[in-house]
């Protein structure tokens, strides 16, 4: 039997609304942090397949979510690609060589990262309940592009919005390659156990409006067409953080089965300018969790009721904040639940 995750991102709302968050395998919590330091840092715990897949249930044995998140990261695939990937205490990931011309052709590829990921999914799956949906994910091509041509993450985005008005046809290529072993990826994750998957585009909101179509609509239709053809039934959630008014247009031409909302959007316009049957997941704001007390359950309330009439999954508008004390997400799940 489906669970109230999977059934609401199939279009069917349920009595009750199905809550998971982002990130919600992290930081926050005591024992993540205890694993991660067993086991020496968070790459060699993203490869480990059973340390993984204890990270990724750890949220399900505590708070009882409707769905677990494969714990893993959006920069395997550049991994995969060939760029030496790393992660700096206190300042993130790092991927080199930098492609600051979208030459990604002479890398050596490592396709062999994809296949402890696999596992972990695998072995998810197998200690869930049928009721908590297993979900899988991507970075989508232009989000994972900016960290293949920067070399790290950045405020702008700068090197990758440059290559890609300097030179199209080379960022396309890249574009190219990232959709091609992004999809390799998620099918695995599927024919793994993944139930659903989520394509997460962190940066969109970075894109003036025709390069928001080239490079963060056009590359997600194609994947979500794709696995629609290749694996029938599977949901595709996707996730344009920063889309702004550009939104109904990520949800009509995408092909996507649910819209993940993130927090700078009024839940209200979301809900009159998009398909009025279309799954949404989200939107509070992290901080708002971070902080908690009444506005909290204001905000709660309000997300609840503007979604009420169509189907709904409870989300954070981005990933949990590290900082946010575990009562604050008991409240949250008392406040949904009742």
């Amino acid at each position: 039997m489906a669970g109230h995750l999977l059934e609401n991102l199939r279009g069917t709302r349920t009595e009750k609304r199905p809550v998971w968050l982002m990130r919600q395998a992290g930081r926050y919590l005591p024992e993540y942090r205890e694993l991660r330091a067993e086991k020496g840092g968070f790459l060699e715990l993203v490869y480990d397949s059973e340390a993984a897949a204890e990270v990724t249930l750890q949220p399900i044995r505590r708070f009882g979510f409707d769905g677990a998140i494969l714990f893993s990261d959006i920069l395997i695939v550049p991994h995969a690609l060939g760029q030496d990937l790393w992660f700096e205490a206190g300042e993130g990931p790092r991927l080199a060589p930098p492609l600051v011309d979208g030459a990604w052709q002479k890398l050596e590829k490592a396709f062999h990262h994809f296949a402890p990921v696999w596992k972990t999914v695998e072995l998810t799956k197998a200690k869930l309940d049928d009721d908590v949906t297993m979900l899988g994910f991507i970075g989508s091509p232009w989000t994972v592009a900016t960290y293949m041509v920067g070399g790290q993450g950045s405020k702008d985005q700068g090197a990758a919005r440059a290559l890609a008005w300097r030179d199209p046809e080379a960022f396309q290529s890249l574009i190219d390659a990232i959709e091609a072993a992004s999809l390799q990826y998620l099918i695995g994750q599927i024919d793994a156990g993944a139930e659903a998957v989520q394509l997460f585009d962190s940066w969109a909101g970075s894109l003036s409006p025709s390069q928001f179509e080239r490079w963060v609509i056009a590359p997600n239709a194609r994947l979500a067409a794709a696995i629609h053809e290749k694996r029938p039934g599977i949901p595709v959630i996707g996730f344009p953080k920063g889309a702004g008014a550009k939104l109904p247009a990520y949800a009509r031409e995408t092909g996507v089965d649910a819209l993940g909302v993130d927090e700078t959007q009024d839940p209200a316009w979301v809900a009159s300018h998009i398909p009025p049957q279309m799954p949404v997941q989200g939107n509070l704001d992290p901080m708002l969790l971070l902080a908690g007390g009444e506005p909290l359950d204001a905000e709660i309330e309000r997300i609840c009721a503007v979604f009420e009439g169509r189907p709904h999954i409870f989300n954070l508008g981005h990933g949990i904040d590290k900082h946010t004390p575990i009562p604050h997400v008991e409240r949250l799940l008392q406040k949904l639940r009742g």
